[in-house]
């Protein structure tokens, strides 16, 4: 009768011992109590959201190259916009730089900063070189700016305004793309980011505002 009992309970163990992150994603009913269920079902989420950071990476460096290689091209296509290459040809150039501005680099942009933003929060890369590299970041951000400023400009003030040539904007350009590469690449120790002393030490005033408490 004892070998009958324990072979029972040898059998209800197995519905779940052993079988690891199985067991933690499975069913719940398998663990009794609901607020075991519910720490499990806990787990399984926060598993499941690191789950996606190779994912959010691949979009990452993938939105990444198309937003660099579109700010690359850009300049090149705006250099286009010469009334004297025909009516035909301005049309379709000027057509090609607004749409590839808009539905293409653009979004790119979005997509790139967003997965970024979000992976920095997921591996808490909070360093100095990724504040470094946010800085290179916001100069490519700015330089896209500037791109949709002549675009614009170009296409409402035909003959007025002219695309500048292509060969310093995009020097200026290889300044943030190397520059983040470099840091990606190298995540150098860089220390910590040198600021006055009177931002670090207390001064002892009162602040002009009163501080809430909890």
């Amino acid at each position: 009768m004892g070998s009958h009992a324990a072979g029972r309970s040898a059998a209800r163990r197995a519905d779940h011992v052993g079988a690891g992150d199985a067991a933690l994603c499975g069913d719940d009913r398998a663990f009794g109590p609901t607020r075991l269920a519910g720490g499990r079902r806990a787990g399984c989420r926060v598993s499941w959201v690191y789950g996606l950071i190779p994912h959010l990476k691949a979009l990452h460096v993938g939105m990444l190259v198309l937003w660099c290689g579109g700010l690359f091209a850009l300049p090149l296509m705006l250099a286009r916009h010469e009334p004297a290459i025909g009516q035909g040809d301005y049309e379709r150039i000027r057509r090609a730089t607004h749409y590839a501005y808009t539905f293409c680099v653009t979004p790119a942009a979005v997509l790139a900063i967003a997965s970024g933003t979000a992976l920095i929060f997921l591996r808490e890369a909070f360093v100095t070189w990724m504040f470094a590299k946010l800085v290179f970041v916001a100069l490519l951000v700015s330089f896209h700016v500037w791109v949709g400023y002549v675009l614009v400009a170009v296409a409402e003030r035909a003959g007025a305004h002219r695309a500048p040539q292509p060969v310093l904007p995009l020097l200026l350009l290889l300044l943030p793309v190397l520059g983040i590469l470099a840091l990606v690449l190298a995540k150098p120790e860089l220390g910590e980011i040198p600021v006055p002393g009177w931002l670090t030490e207390p001064m002892g005033r009162q602040l002009p505002f009163d501080v809430p408490r909890r």
